[in-house]
C-alpha cells in the first residue's frame, strides 16, 4: 500500500477547500504553494496579517498566485465570527466582547471557517502546540455526534502482508489521551475504525488490547478495557470487534484460538486500540524502528470535521502529506 499516494489521489479528486492558521510559518508558506501546484485542494487559505505573509513569502522565494490570504482581525466577517463563537460558547460564560477579541486567533478563525464551511479542512500545529490546536477545535468544531472524545490515530504500513490490510495497520490513541476511561477507549474504538474505513479502505476489525486476554489477569487496567468492550457491545456498534487481549491473542490465529476461543476478530485484526498512551506510543515506535514499518501521523480522529495537527518538528513534506490526508476525510 503507498499510503501517500492514495491520500494525494483521494485528496486531488475530491477537491476541497484548505485554510492554513500559521499562514506566517516558512514551512507552511512552501506546502501551501506545493499543494496548489499538486492540485490537492480546490483553495488553500493562508492566515495572518496580509503584509507578514507576504514579505516572508517575497523572503521565501515563494509565489501566493492562486492562494487566499487573509488576516482575521481585519476581515469584514469578524462579527459574525465572533457572533457564532459567542454562541457556541456563551453557556461556559463567554461575553460577545471576549468572542470578538478571541476570534481574531488565527486558530480559532481557520477552526470556524470549518465549522461555518467557509473551508472543508483545517491543518495547524507546526508553531502551535497540540493543546491549542485541540482547543479550537473542540471548541468550535465539536467531535462526531454520538462520541465525547477526540483522539489520534498511525497509520502503519510497509508490515508483511499477513498482517492487517496487506501489512497495513491503525494503531489508536498514541498521542492524545493519557489514561483514557473505559468510556474514552470506547470512542478511540469508533474513531479507529472509522479510520481504518478512510485510511485503509476495508471494514474495521478492532482488537482492544491490554496485558490480560478475557480476564487471564485481574487489575483495574484491565477492567477499564473490559468495560470499554461492554459499552461497545451496548452500542450495537456497526464492527467487528473483541478485548480485551493481548497482542499476540489479536494478532496471532493460533494464539488466539488457544486464549479467546471463538473470538469474532480471529485472523483478521487490522486495528489495534491500546490501553492508554504509553502502551500506544511505545508500541508504535517499537514496530516503526524494529519491524522496519512506515508510521504515518498522528493524525486527529473523532472530530465532526476533519482538522489535523502537525509536529512541530515536521518538514514541508510532512506538512504537504498531513494536508492530504486531512483533506481526504472531507465530506
Amino acid at each position: 500500500m503507498d499510503f501517500v499516494k492514495e491520500m494525494k489521489a483521494k485528496a486531488k479528486s475530491l477537491q476541497k477547500k484548505l485554510v492554513l492558521p500559521e499562514g506566517t510559518e516558512p514551512r507552511t508558506l512552501k506546502a501551501a504553494r506545493i499543494l496548489k501546484d499538486e492540485g490537492l485542494a480546490a483553495s488553500v487559505t493562508l492566515l495572518g496579517k496580509e503584509d507578514a505573509i507576504r514579505q516572508l513569502a517575497s523572503r521565501e522565494g515563494v509565489n501566493l498566485d492562486g492562494i487566499a490570504v487573509l488576516d482575521p482581525a481585519s476581515s469584514s466577517r469578524i462579527a459574525d465570527f465572533a457572533g457564532e463563537f459567542y454562541e457556541l460558547r456563551k453557556h461556559k460564560g463567554m461575553t460577545a466582547e471576549q468572542a470578538k477579541i478571541d476570534m481574531a486567533d488565527p486558530l480559532r478563525w481557520g477552526a470556524m471557517m470549518v465549522h461555518l464551511g467557509d473551508a472543508d479542512a483545517m491543518v495547524a500545529g507546526a508553531e502551535n502546540t497540540t493543546g491549542d490546536v485541540l482547543r479550537a477545535g473542540l471548541t468550535i468544531i465539536g467531535t462526531t455526534p454520538g462520541l465525547k472524545t477526540a483522539s489520534s490515530c498511525f497509520v502503519m504500513t510497509g508490515l508483511d502482508n499477513s498482517w492487517g490490510k496487506e501489512g497495513s495497520l491503525i494503531f489508536a490513541d498514541c498521542a492524545v489521551i493519557p489514561d483514557p476511561t473505559a468510556e474514552q477507549l470506547a470512542d478511540i474504538a469508533e474513531s479507529a475504525a472509522q479510520s481504518c474505513r478512510e485510511f485503509l479502505g476495508t471494514e474495521p476489525v478492532v482488537a482492544l488490547l491490554s496485558f490480560s486476554t478475557k480476564g487471564s489477569a485481574k487489575h483495574d487496567d484491565v477492567t477499564k478495557v473490559e468495560n470499554a468492550v461492554k459499552i461497545l457491545k451496548d452500542k450495537n456498534s456497526d464492527f467487528l470487534f473483541d478485548g480485551e487481549l493481548q497482542a499476540d491473542a489479536a494478532l496471532v490465529p493460533s494464539v488466539t484460538e488457544k486464549k479467546a476461543p471463538g473470538s469474532p476478530v480471529t485472523g483478521k485484526v487490522n486495528t489495534l486500540v491500546f490501553p492508554d498512551l504509553g502502551a500506544g506510543n511505545i508500541g508504535y515506535k517499537l514496530v516503526q524502528r524494529l519491524g522496519k514499518a512506515d508510521a504515518f501521523g498522528p493524525f486527529l480522529q473523532g472530530f465532526a470535521k476533519p482538522i489535523s495537527d502537525l509536529s512541530r518538528g515536521a518538514s514541508v513534506d510532512d506538512i504537504v502529506v498531513t494536508c492530504a490526508v486531512t483533506l481526504s476525510r472531507a465530506k
